[in-house]
C-alpha cells in the first residue's frame, strides 16, 4: 500500500503560492518557491488540472508545457473549497477551517456545504482571519479577483478572496472579454497582484472523465485562454499558472455504497466530504473502534486515519483545537480508485471524475510562470 503524499506546507503548497508573491510585493516574508521577482503578478487557477494529467495530455496544451514545468501539492483534501481558501488565505487547512466540499460546523451542529452558503451564515463568522487580499491592502498594493459572475457574493468568496475588488465575468465563454478583464484588473496602481479563475476542466472531467474527448476539448480550451493572457500581458506582468486539485476517474465497480455495507454508520452521527475522502463524525468515545471497522472494511483500498492520527500526520498542517473538530473524528481518504458513496448524496453517484484523497494525481498541482 502507498503512503498518502503529505503536503510539505510552509514550504511547497499552495498556500505558499501567495505570500511568495507577496514577498516580492514588499510583504513581510519570504518567497518559499523561488518565483521571479515582478512588481505586477496575475494568477490563473485552472480547476482540476493536476501536474499528472497535464503531463499525461502535453500534446493538447503546448502553452502550459512549453513552460518549465515544476509542481506543488494543494492541501488536504484535494478539492475547491479548501484549496481556494489556502490560496486567498494563506493558511494550511487545519488553519483556515474550510474541511471540504461539505464539512462539520460546530456552531450550527451540521454539515455545512462551502460552494452553498445558507443565506443567514456569514462568511466572517466561518472563516475570520484577513485573506492575503485584505493584507494586499493594508499594504497599499492593487488586487483583484476575475470569476463568474454569480460568485461575487457567495460564502466561499467571503471566506477566501474578501478584499479583491471583483471583476465579474458574465460569459465564461468568452475568453476575449475575460482577458480584457484580467488585463485591467492587473494594470490598477504601482504594485499589482490579481487573481483569475477558470473551471471548465473540472466540470468536465467531474460529467465525462479526465481522458475523455469533452475533457481533452477542455484542455485545449485552457490552454489556448493561458496563452491568450500571455500574449495580452505586458511583459513586465508575471503570469502565475496553477490549479487547485487533480483528479482521478472512478470506476462503476470501485463504488462503495455505504446503505450496502452492513455496519458501516454504526456509530456514525454525520458523514461529510467527498467521494474520495470522508469525516466521519461519531458518537462520543467511539472513534478507534470506528477507525477500526472501516479499516476492516477496505484494507488497503483506504487510508483510515483517526482525526488525531490525520493531524498527528500533518495532513491539514496546524490544527489549531477551536477548528479541529471541523474535522472527521475518522477520515476515510481513498488510496485505489474508488470512493465512497451515499444514496442520500444523489449528486455524487453521477459523478465520473473525482478528487479528494491524498494520491500523488490528486496532491500534485502545477505551478508554471509565463
Amino acid at each position: 500500500m502507498k503512503a498518502p503524499q503529505i503536503p510539505a506546507y510552509g514550504q511547497n503548497t499552495l498556500a505558499d503560492l501567495l505570500p511568495s508573491l507577496g514577498a516580492h510585493l514588499g510583504l513581510p516574508g519570504h518567497d518559499r518557491l523561488g518565483l521571479p521577482a515582478a512588481e505586477r503578478y496575475l494568477v490563473l487557477l485552472i480547476d482540476g488540472l493536476g501536474a499528472e494529467q497535464l503531463g499525461d495530455h502535453a500534446e493538447l496544451a503546448p502553452f502550459l508545457t512549453g513552460l518549465e514545468q515544476r509542481s506543488i501539492t494543494c492541501g488536504v483534501p484535494s478539492t475547491t473549497a479548501t484549496s481556494i481558501t489556502s490560496l486567498g488565505t494563506g493558511l494550511a487547512p487545519g488553519g483556515h477551517g474550510i474541511a471540504g466540499y461539505t464539512f462539520w460546523y460546530p456552531p450550527k451542529g451540521q454539515v455545512l456545504n462551502a460552494l452553498r452558503w445558507p443565506a443567514d451564515l456569514s462568511g466572517l463568522d466561518v472563516q475570520p482571519q484577513l485573506t492575503f487580499f485584505e493584507r494586499l491592502n493594508k499594504a497599499g498594493i492593487e488586487n483583484g479577483t476575475i470569476a463568474p459572475a454569480a460568485f461575487a457574493d457567495s460564502g466561499l468568496t467571503t471566506v477566501a478572496l474578501r478584499g479583491a475588488r471583483f471583476w465579474p465575468v458574465e460569459d465564461e465563454r468568452d475568453h476575449g472579454r475575460r482577458v480584457e478583464l484580467a488585463t485591467a484588473a492587473v494594470a490598477a496602481g504601482s504594485r499589482n497582484l490579481s487573481y483569475c479563475y477558470e473551471r471548465v476542466l473540472d466540470h468536465t472531467g467531474h460529467g465525462a472523465g479526465i481522458d475523455s474527448p469533452a475533457w481533452r476539448a477542455a484542455l485545449v480550451e485552457v490552454d489556448a485562454l493561458a496563452a491568450s493572457l500571455r500574449a495580452a500581458l505586458p511583459e513586465s506582468v508575471r503570469l502565475v499558472i496553477t490549479a487547485d486539485h487533480g483528479m482521478v476517474d472512478v470506476p462503476g465497480d470501485a463504488r462503495v455504497l455505504v446503505e450496502d455495507e452492513p455496519g458501516l454508520l454504526t456509530e456514525v452521527t454525520a458523514f461529510a466530504g467527498e467521494g474520495r475522502l470522508r469525516h466521519l463524525m461519531v458518537e462520543s468515545g467511539c472513534s478507534e473502534q470506528v477507525a477500526a471497522r472501516w479499516r476492516g472494511a477496505l484494507g488497503e483500498r483506504a487510508w483510515v486515519r483517526t482525526r488525531a492520527e490525520a493531524v498527528a500526520e500533518g495532513w491539514f498542517g496546524e490544527t489549531p483545537n477551536r477548528l479541529a473538530d471541523r474535522f472527521g473524528d475518522v477520515i476515510v481518504a481513498m488510496a485505489d480508485d474508488g470512493a465512497i458513496l451515499s444514496r442520500k448524496l444523489v449528486g455524487e453517484l453521477s459523478l465520473v471524475g473525482m478528487h479528494g484523497s491524498l494520491t500523488s494525481a490528486e496532491m500534485g498541482i502545477p505551478l508554471l510562470v509565463a
